[in-house]
């Protein structure tokens, strides 16, 4: 009985204040200074999504090249595989041949469709 009525009273409640919901005014124009710090403030996290895009495909080609030259040491041929969001030019993939024990055509392997 305690239950219905701790339910009836939540039910209360919530249609007593769920119908007394206020409408938040609309924000003020931005002025010219406003607009321009807004758009400095876009090209720059666009920037830095950028750069950590490219930070993080050249960690995946230097971890994917080390691996590579792991499987190599010990004698078993391994073939990249290109994922379905990988694009059929990647930049990134022909400076791995600078890391540590990699093979030019096995980092160039993952360029190719």
């Amino acid at each position: 009985m305690t239950t219905l009525r701790a339910l009836l009273a939540a039910g209360i409640v919530l249609a007593t204040f769920g119908l007394a919901v206020a409408k938040l005014p609309a924000p003020p124009p931005m002025d010219d200074k406003a607009k321009a710090a807004a758009e400095e403030k876009k090209a720059k996290d666009a920037a830095a999504a950028e750069v950590a895009k490219a930070q993080q495909a050249k960690a995946e080609d230097r971890v994917a090249a080390r691996y590579i030259a792991e499987q190599k040491a010990k004698g078993k041929t391994v073939t990249p595989q290109m994922g379905p969001t990988m694009t059929a030019a990647a930049p990134p993939a022909a400076a791995a041949p600078a890391a540590k024990g990699a093979s030019p055509t096995a980092a160039a392997a993952p360029a190719k469709k």
